[in-house]
């Protein structure tokens, strides 16, 4: 179930994570199945570190923000497209085109791992610690904000291999390395621009409605 109990919460689909020559990073959440049904979501941390998360509803906005860290919240329409090697994302002064390489051998290796496995919270916390020295910066397993507990079940890998990005219609410059590290949540993306196949799952106490 996506919903149990009102304490968890399940997100699956991919996240694409990228950087950009004027220091703009962009983590982009593309979810096919969640409590929301399909959608779109984008954080942006600019140059200057000015976080910002871009959502296509206050209601996803109010979730996403009770677990991860904002300086800016901004309900703006979303849309995305994910197919035959391409990924294009809208999401109101953010624009990616962007053209998907190869595997990755992280990819490979987490192919490997048998799927119910590779998702379930206690296997994601138990390798956190792993993950964190290969890929530093990045954790599979922590504590959001509120207490809640998180886990990131990555299942592929593929690099981003170029990239079209553009922030309020100016070129944000070429695809670079996620350098430094976003700082919206415990974990950052990998430094390589990629896309991963992930299910997110939340755990911990239901949202206080405003």
């Amino acid at each position: 179930m996506l919903w149990r109990n009102g304490q968890r919460w399940i997100f699956d689909g991919h996240i694409a994570g990228l950087g950009t020559g004027s220091g703009l990073r962009a983590v982009v959440g593309l979810w096919t199945q969640s409590p929301f049904g399909s959608f779109t979501d984008a954080m942006v941390q600019l140059p200057s570190g000015h976080r910002i998360l871009l959502a296509p509803s206050v209601e996803a906005a109010d979730f996403i923000g009770a677990v991860y860290n904002f300086d800016e919240t901004c309900i703006v329409p979303l849309a995305s497209e994910h197919e035959a090697g391409q990924l294009a994302v809208d999401a109101g002064p953010l624009r990616i085109r962007a053209r998907l390489g190869s595997r990755t051998r992280l990819g490979a290796l987490a192919r490997l791992v048998p799927g119910a496995l590779a998702v379930h919270p206690n296997w994601l916390r138990a390798v956190s610690p792993v993950a964190g020295r290969i890929l530093p910066g990045v954790r599979t397993a922590g504590t959001a904000k509120g207490g809640r507990r998180e886990c990131y079940g990555v299942t592929d890998l593929h690099r981003i291999d170029s990239a079209a990005v553009s922030w309020d219609g100016a070129d944000a410059g070429p695809l670079a390395a996620v350098r430094p590290a976003v700082g919206f949540g415990f974990s950052s993306v990998p430094p390589e621009p990629s896309l991963a196949r992930v299910r997110t799952t939340i755990e911990g106490a239901p949202l206080t409605r405003r």
